[in-house]
């Protein structure tokens, strides 16, 4: 018999915003069993490797049992959705077993996504899929590991259950964590609503749990949405830097934490595409990789509006007007890096610019071509050790020009060549989350050989360093990897 697992759980907030959530049992999976874990997340929840095995752990993250002090639950928001205000969304298929304070002394709210119906299921069957539960797996671990703010996943159970999408696939649970699952949603839910007290309820609650700075401004929800402002223009300047496709940038789907939330047809760039679209639904490209700063700050809009009782129109102003300024300062200081420059001058932007359009132009990897950008050196006129970066281009005598303009950038500033890489090395990954690396994982676990989730994770954990055994994973997607049909379903 095993024993069951313990954990802290200390749920403040289904004490203090009782109006946002409603009560739900999970509807356990059939014959379910353990495809994946986190170690870090283990090890966070206090968990050990042996409680695995020695305890009810599957039993827990499959839904069909309650640890002590949990309490199953699942939350009401509202958003928009493409542009369209849908006035009740909700937790359709992820369900809340509680905040558990981790070993940072952080509560973390445990959500088991896919886990069946609730009450915002919408039609829906309210179940995940094993292929979905793995790229958002997958996707969490490598966002973390690239310094993204995420959620972040905790493990997945598989089974045979039978679950009905395009195709007919294997039902799956994926246990994902946050400080919190708050969302622009939550906010637009209650004030379209005109539930002034319940909207007033979860300003004060986000205030003295995620916000606390903010009570000592003569202004705190001024203060409150300056912040979400910082956090999300911070969080979307570290998408584009990475070269990172959310697809989905619903307000539902924005956290006001400003963490990545809700992984679905998200894309890492293979080709340097700015009007990359990696959801297949998205018909109008509204959520394109290049629109997802403007987007952002539409959201953030959309969100503001919430907060007309407690602040002026020209409060509001102000606030959303830090938004541009915030993402260009955190995208050029990343890029700078990523360039290697020791200072960032007026001309660094003509350089970027026609770096950026030559990769376009050329249909050029993003990630490879940052990365090799490290093989230059100052005084290598002849290009010696960037024979691998332009192998990669079809017209290099373009880009032989540009390394002129580069070099000629490089001995302005006073740094060493090795200095300058190890820099370099620091901030444009070698390993990212490619769709089809992804898919190959899938394919195999979907036979039962879950060996590549554990292989990728492995080296997603390290996405800067060199690693010599995993070369074939920091290659270019092959061309059939670089078409693959990315749905709101994946």
């Amino acid at each position: 018999m095993s024993e069951p697992i313990a954990f802290n759980f200390d749920n403040r907030l289904i004490k203090h915003l009782p109006f946002i959530y409603r009560p739900v049992s999970p509807t356990p999976l059939v014959n379910s069993h353990l495809v994946a874990t986190s170690d870090a997340m283990l090890a966070e929840l206090g968990i050990a490797k042996d409680d695995l095995h020695q305890t009810n752990f599957v039993d827990v993250f499959a839904g069909k049992v309650l640890p002590k002090g949990g309490y199953f639950h699942a939350q009401v928001y509202s958003g928009h959705q493409f542009g369209q205000y849908v006035p009740q969304l909700g937790d359709g298929r992820a369900i809340s077993l509680g905040e558990i304070v981790a070993q940072s002394g952080q509560r973390l709210d445990v959500q088991l996504k896919g886990a069946g119906e609730t009450p915002f299921s919408r039609m829906g069957d309210g179940r995940a899929v094993l292929r979905s539960c793995i790229r958002e797996f997958l996707a969490s671990e490598a966002m973390a590991a690239l310094d993204i703010p995420t959620t972040r996943a905790l493990c997945i159970i598989g089974s045979e259950h039978d679950v009905y999408r395009e195709r007919v696939e294997k039902g799956a649970i994926m246990t994902r964590t946050s400080p919190s699952y708050l969302r622009f949603g939550h906010f637009e839910y209650w004030f379209h609503r005109g539930k002034k007290d319940e909207l007033n309820q979860l300003a004060d609650f986000c205030l003295a749990e995620y916000f606390p700075e903010c009570l000592t401004e003569e202004n705190p929800h001024k203060a409150m949405l300056a912040a979400i402002v910082q956090a999300t223009a911070m969080l979307i300047a570290k998408w584009q830097v990475h070269g990172f496709a959310h697809g989905v940038m619903n307000t539902d789907n924005m956290s006001i934490l400003g963490l990545t939330i809700d992984y679905g047809p998200f894309g890492f760039l293979d080709d340097y595409q700015p009007s990359f679209i990696c959801n297949h639904s998205d018909h109008t490209g509204r959520y394109a990789f290049d629109q997802q700063p403007s987007i952002g700050l539409w959201n953030l809009n959309a969100l503001a509006i919430t907060f007309s009782d407690w602040l002026s129109t020209e409060e509001i102003r102000a606030a959303l007007s830090q938004y541009e300024p915030i993402f260009v300062q955190h995208y050029i200081s990343l890029m700078q890096r990523k360039l290697g420059l020791v200072t960032w001058q007026d001309e660094d932007q003509v350089l970027l610019g026609e770096w950026l359009t030559l990769l376009a132009k050329q249909k050029a990897d993003y990630t490879v071509s940052f990365r090799q950008l490290n093989q230059v050196f100052i005084d290598d006129s002849d290009n010696q050790h960037c024979q691998d970066l332009l192998a990669h281009f079809s017209d290099k005598q373009v880009v032989v020009e540009w390394l002129k303009k580069y070099r000629q950038r490089l001995a302005d500033d006073d740094m060493t060549d090795n200095a300058r890489q190890q820099i370099q090395n620091q901030h444009n990954a070698k390993f990212i989350l490619r769709n089809y690396l992804a898919q190959q994982a899938i394919r195999q676990a979907e036979q039962g050989d879950y060996s590549e989730i554990e292989r990728l994770q492995d080296i997603l954990q390290s996405p800067f360093e060199e690693q010599a055994d995993a070369e074939q994973y920091a290659q270019p997607a092959p061309e059939w990897g670089k078409h693959l049909d990315i749905s709101c379903s994946s």
